[in-house]
């Protein structure tokens, strides 16, 4: 069985391994461990503003805090007898998930949900709900306590 356990910086990452972990046999199973980095936005920097931004430092870290997100991840999974790879991917993340599913192909897919509501979701959206919709394979929402 192929898992994508698409993570975030988030309590969700880790009830979602957690959950990997409790639900699946590692027999048998292979695991990709997917973070998606969000495009940047354009912003203005300098002029009227008064500062600037050093955008390559910005995406050299975001780099360095998505390795080691998912390298502790992978660690887990592997502790816990999961063949597992990474991925580090950078684009709109509902996109990528489902892209990264196709391709390879996942026969399962585990995200997290953040649980917003209202003004939040419609601003924000749902990458959960969108990975559901569009998915080529099945989906596993996992909560939190909190979520």
């Amino acid at each position: 069985m192929n898992i994508l356990l698409a993570i975030d910086d988030s309590e969700f990452s880790e009830a979602m391994t957690q959950a990997l972990i409790a639900q699946t046999q590692p027999k048998g199973t292979e695991v990709r461990v997917l973070h998606v980095l969000e495009q940047l936005p354009i912003a203005y920097a300098g002029g009227e503003w008064g500062y600037s931004v050093d955008w390559q430092k910005v995406i050299q870290e975001q780099q360095k805090r998505a390795e080691i997100l998912v390298s502790r991840a992978a660690d887990v999974l592997r502790k816990a007898g999961f063949t597992v790879k990474t991925d580090i991917e950078e684009g709109s993340t509902k996109s990528i998930i489902v892209d990264s599913a196709a391709k390879w192909p996942a026969d399962l897919i585990l995200v997290g949900s953040h649980g917003r509501k209202g003004l939040d979701r419609f601003l924000l959206g749902s990458v959960s709900e969108a990975v559901a919709r569009h998915a080529p394979c099945s989906v596993q929402i996992v909560r939190t306590a909190t979520g």
